[in-house]
């Protein structure tokens, strides 16, 4: 089925924010391993997140849902993971299975990973070659995808360890197999990327010292053989998720969207800062503060937008948020370029490529660049009209029909499906909004 998503005179409304993905993934898999029960919530119940709780439940710890969004997890404490029964399914989940395969390294177990289309083609050796140097064992192929099989070990060793790019992803990966290692893990970052595990790690006790350097530089250091203790923590909203929210009401005609509970982190609000950049003028309001992170409500109405070059100390930051920039670049006046933000081409898809198919179909003048992209705006509403191939990303399906609503044309996606991977409440939420979403015969 296609669904189609129709040009509205107004969009408004008050949303809260869905949970934070990256942070529900962390709660579940940190929870998983420390001593006691630990409770949550707010968690993100999408796809994604639901498989990383299942596979910590195979791993031996025990996973509850207790209520929308409340969850209990008992962590293996000390007696520490053990291998599962049956291959762990990662289906469409990056983070989740790059994560995990950290957290997996220290242990004495054998895993077989494997993952949906998408995800088996998506590169693991940036992930697997710290691992590699740590002590981890693997069966995977030159090319680094799944499906393969690990064999951790709880002689795994620290390391020190400067990522080639700039991926929190890595990061995590080894912070979290430096967790069970003997020594103390280093990671050195050229740029910073998102900081939660860091964030998380010290709300369950553990010591993590964060060095700043030259410039955007910094040294995250890890003591291995940690203990975790088990905690209480509210999710906070997922800024990722409220971006298209905030762009809904940018673009729209007459647009008072506002969005609460929104995490308010400097490696996560790049978008946000961008915009503003651009010519919105959000309103923000501080309320409190969940699980280490403060909260604020966002407030975005109709703007008149202004193209820009993307600077590279936001992109590590909005790393998530391009293919919804994509869509506000294409109302702006003048041209909006992309650059270092190579990452981008190992996502769900190549998202490059996906972003500029995307808007491509849809009448607006864009070209790859080999580490992003550049969009010449249109200085107003796009022709719109076409159909978008989502090649089954979740951000791509919600940025084209994100698009739809204020396009002089209807803008049509080939696939819905893998919304529910991170944002599960997407299409009600935008309906509430005012927006006007279908489903057709393909």
């Amino acid at each position: 089925m296609v669904w189609t998503s129709h040009p509205v005179s107004r969009l408004k409304g008050v949303i809260r924010a869905p949970g934070d993905k990256s942070c529900s993934h962390r709660a579940l898999i940190l929870g998983g391993i420390a001593a006691g029960t630990s409770h949550f919530t707010g968690l993100l119940e999408g796809d994604d997140v639901l498989r990383t709780g299942t596979a910590m439940q195979a791993l031996g710890a025990t996973v509850t849902r207790i209520g929308p969004g409340q969850w209990e997890v008992t962590g293996t404490g000390p007696r520490g993971l053990s291998s599962p029964a049956a291959p762990l399914d990662f289906g469409n989940s990056g983070t989740g299975s790059r994560l995990m395969m950290g957290l997996m390294a220290g242990y004495d177990l054998t895993v077989d990973l494997v993952g949906d289309e998408s995800l088996s083609a998506r590169p693991m050796n940036r992930i697997l070659a710290p691992l590699r140097l740590m002590g981890l064992a693997d069966t995977a192929e030159p090319h680094g995808r799944l499906p393969f099989r690990l064999t951790g070990t709880n002689a795994l060793k620290a390391i020190t360890y400067a990522p080639p790019q700039a991926s929190a992803q890595v990061k995590s990966a080894v912070m979290l197999a430096g967790l069970n290692a003997h020594g103390t893990t280093i990671v050195e970052e050229a740029r910073p990327t998102r900081d939660h595990t860091e964030r998380m790690l010290r709300g369950f006790g553990a010591e993590v010292a964060v060095k700043r350097g030259d410039g955007q530089a910094r040294t995250i250091s890890l003591p291995g053989r940690q203990p975790l203790s088990a905690i209480e923590a509210a999710i906070p909203g997922d800024p990722s998720s409220a971006a298209f929210l905030i762009a809904a009401g940018l673009i729209s005609p007459d647009g008072n969207v506002l969005v609460e509970g929104v995490m308010s982190n400097p490696t996560r609000s790049g978008f946000f800062d961008l915009a503003e950049l651009m010519g919105a003028r959000l309103g923000a309001e501080d309320t409190g503060d969940a699980a280490g992170e403060r909260l604020i409500d966002i407030q975005s109405g109709s703007a008149a937008l202004i193209g820009r070059n993307v600077p590279e100390r936001l992109v590590a930051s909005m790393i998530d948020e391009f293919p919804i920039l994509a869509v506000i670049a294409a109302f702006a006046t003048g041209e909006t370029r992309v650059t270092g933000a190579e990452e981008l081409r190992v996502k769900e898809t190549d998202r490059v490529k996906a972003v500029v198919d995307m808007l491509r179909a849809n009448g607006v003048e864009a070209e790859e660049r080999e580490d992003g992209f550049t969009v010449q705006g249109c200085g107003g509403p796009p022709p719109g009209g076409g159909l978008v191939e989502t090649r089954h990303d979740h951000r791509i399906a919600m940025s084209a029909l994100v698009l739809g609503t204020a396009a002089q044309q209807p803008v049509s996606v080939d696939d819905i499906s893998m919304i529910a991977t991170s944002y599960p409440d997407f299409l009600s939420h935008m309906a509430s909004l005012g927006a006007d979403i279908s489903e057709r015969p393909a």
